[in-house]
């Protein structure tokens, strides 16, 4: 029986299409604003990638944080809140202290962020029954790179071989995982560890790529895998192959070669007997009591 998370990884090519053909005219940043983009968890990790897509886009100063550690009294056009389920303590209240404009995006439309936010885009057709997010965070993203002029043809395209492509058995059965990024994608490599981490209790760990060789290469050996998401830098794929690791690299978008990272996370917790829809000691959200 195909899982929850299976089907959500697998519909995300038509996702990102229905995203990038309905870009809100005003509800997402507009040139020039300087941004704040907070979430929590994955929300946080695609709030680092849209924001260094903005800067290089040339629309504006753009900043991401995780919700609870936002300074919000720095002076910011508006804040760009990223909450899949619409209940998230730390984003409620960060929400509830800040007088600068507002924009949420959300996949469900009958939560308090539909009141905490000045303007809310809702993505109801990414929403997701499985606890891991998966297609709601690359869904979100796709419509935040179409809002920056970006055509996302090849990235679907590429979505679509992520999706079909067969994994190789050295990903399923690995000791451990470093994922890197550069630029936007180092906030894909944040993600796609907690993938892992999430689905399968995987050892992952994320690093910018050029930070690697700083100390994380000591780590790796025969087993594990070094996962670059982009273009890696000259030279590194050598060096994690001479210590016997495996040095995992395609020409596909990040955002599609996350779609893959997603999938082995998945096959890794089948075979460890794990359930990717109900992660152990995690929740859909996570709401504090006072």
């Amino acid at each position: 029986m195909t899982t929850h998370t299976e089907a959500e990884i697998a519909s995300q090519p038509s996702c990102w299409r229905r995203a990038v053909a309905s870009v809100p005219a005003d509800a997402l940043p507009r040139r020039g604003e300087r941004v704040a983009v907070v979430g929590c968890g994955t929300s946080w990790f695609i709030a680092m990638a849209y924001a260094t897509l903005r800067e290089q886009a040339g629309h504006g100063e753009t900043d991401a944080f995780a919700a609870s550690e936002a300074p919000i009294g720095r002076p910011y056009d508006r804040v760009l809140a990223l909450t899949r389920s619409g209940t998230t303590t730390e984003v409620l209240e960060l929400l509830s202290r800040t007088t600068t404009k507002t924009t949420a995006i959300t996949a469900d439309p009958n939560t308090p962020i539909m009141t905490s936010a000045d303007e809310v885009v809702v993505l109801d057709y990414a929403d997701e029954r499985s606890v891991v997010q998966t297609r709601f965070a690359t869904t979100q993203l796709a419509l935040l790179r179409a809002s920056l002029g970006e055509d996302l043809t090849q990235a679907i395209a590429d979505a679509e071989e992520a999706v079909a492509a067969p994994l190789p058995d050295e990903l399923v059965a690995a000791e451990q995982f470093s994922f890197l990024g550069a630029g936007w994608s180092v906030g894909l490599a944040q993600e796609a560890a907690l993938k892992m981490r999430e689905a399968s209790r995987s050892w992952t760990e994320a690093y910018p790529a050029m930070e690697y060789r700083h100390g994380p290469i000591s780590i790796a050996a025969p087993g594990r895998v070094t996962w670059m998401l982009g273009t890696a830098p000259d030279g590194l794929r050598a060096q994690v192959e001479r210590t016997g690791g495996t040095f995992v690299e395609s020409a596909l978008d990040p955002m599609a070669e996350l779609i893959r990272a997603q999938r082995v996370a998945v096959a890794r917790a089948f075979a460890r007997g794990l359930n990717p829809d109900e992660p152990m000691h995690l929740t859909r959200s996570v709401i504090l009591s006072s």
